[in-house]
């Protein structure tokens, strides 16, 4: 899924594409052959979608969180069903919130409608399970990439592959707010950067640990890192130096899962298999507050995989692999609710505007709660395996979701009061 925080708040601030790439500023000599270099380092009533028999008290299946799911009804408008694997990724432009794309382990990418399912053309050439998928903030330029490590860029207007590259093996990609820069990380440790499609290129060398996740800061000029031992760095993309780092006591004690952005650009929260959250400050390397999640007598894992920030009041929200959503009150740092979930949590996002949040889940489902209250408002069904992947359009009016059931879907969403 692609990094949507930021795009609109870089027009806020007047910066331009042509201020982020003089920052940023590329030069010819500084990797003259990174082909090279990479072979070198190689109770509660429901809106539409209730169904009745739901009952998030309900903990007694002892036949696991699919047990019945066959039965369920599908709520999808639309259901993409072209891979013939398990769908790993997705993305929607952020343009017109018109076309999707999504990446299976069928090592294919495909590019479809979202109003019909109709395939648009297919991303071509890779090796490997395509696990990265993210359309440029234009939505001009859309990048894919394969686990393998091989990253291919096409032109949407005429579908077309104008860049690739190979690098050793990927673990995410995102792309800049304003500009034509694509960064990857990969599972040497490295963070790299590239000027799409000249291929002007920087390199970020980490602490010969795998980088899990990166997100660009607001201020579009950093990127923050997470690694596998837990620690992050914040990246200044100028000259490719470290401006902070959070090792030893103030990392995670496990591999980082997630990262957010706050839209106001001055806090950093990041998500761990360790079961803890953290807000961090990217400015002076402090720790503003480490979040515990789920029941400590549970026998689940805790970890976090999704972390997110409201944007209409100073709440954050967690989910892990435990089946809590968790919503804390970023001032006080206290625990406002705690949202049962009849399955583990893979994703999560707020409401562009409202302080609701949707959470897919390992059971097949996408629910929309409400963070002030922790009541469950909406629950869509319709997948038959566990969802992997979800983001919800730019124009805020549908979800989709890729799955191990080899479909993605569609869901129209009925807006809560903003």
């Amino acid at each position: 899924m692609a990094d949507d925080s930021g795009s609109d708040s870089f027009e806020d601030e007047g910066i331009s594409s042509e201020d982020i790439l003089d920052v940023i500023e590329f030069e010819e000599d500084e990797n003259e052959n990174p082909e090279a270099l990479a072979g070198e380092m190689g109770e509660m009533d429901l809106e539409p979608g209730d169904h009745g028999n739901f009952s998030e008290d309900d903990d007694d299946d002892d036949d696991g969180a699919m047990a019945g799911i066959d039965d369920l009804p599908d709520d999808a408008d639309v259901c993409f069903k072209e891979h013939s694997a398990s769908v790993f990724s997705c993305d929607v432009d952020p343009k017109t919130s018109s076309l999707v794309v999504t990446g299976g382990e069928d090592d294919k990418a495909f590019v479809w409608n979202i109003s019909d399912g109709q395939k648009v053309f297919e991303c071509t050439g890779h090796k490997d399970s395509v696990t990265c998928v993210a359309f440029s903030s234009d939505s001009e330029l859309l990048a894919t990439g394969d686990m393998s490590g091989v990253i291919k860029v096409w032109k949407i207007a005429n579908k077309s592959e104008i860049w690739s590259f190979d690098c050793s093996d990927l673990e995410w990609i995102t792309w800049h707010p304003v500009a034509h820069v694509l960064l990857a990380g990969t599972a040497d440790g490295n963070v790299w950067m590239w000027k799409i499609p000249t291929g002007d290129c920087k390199t970020m060398q980490g602490p010969g640990l795998q980088t899990t996740t990166g997100k660009i800061l607001l201020d579009g000029k950093r990127c923050c890192a997470g690694y596998e031992d837990g620690s992050l760095r914040v990246w200044d993309l100028k000259d490719a130096s470290v401006s902070q780092s959070f090792t030893g006591q103030s990392a995670h004690s496990g591999g980082v899962t997630s990262l957010a952005c706050h839209h106001e650009g001055s806090l950093v929260m990041s998500g761990s298999v360790d079961g803890t959250a953290k807000i961090l400050n990217p400015n002076n390397g402090k720790v503003i507050a480490t979040f515990s999640v789920g029941d400590s007598n549970s026998d689940d894992s805790n970890s976090v995989e999704a972390v997110g920030f409201c944007n209409s009041l100073p709440l954050a929200a967690v989910g892990s692999l435990n089946g809590f959503l968790t919503i804390w009150d970023i001032s006080t740092q206290k625990l406002r609710n705690q949202c049962k979930h009849e399955a583990g949590i893979v994703r999560l996002q707020w409401d562009l505007s409202s302080p609701m949040v949707y959470t897919s889940c390992l059971d097949g489902s996408v629910r929309l709660w409400d963070g002030r209250s922790g009541q469950l408002l909406t629950l869509w069904s319709g997948h038959v395996a566990e969802i992997l992947d979800m983001t919800l359009t730019r124009d805020g009016n549908s979800l989709v979701t890729a799955s191990g059931d080899s479909t993605a879907r569609v869901f129209t969403v009925n807006k809560p009061d903003r």
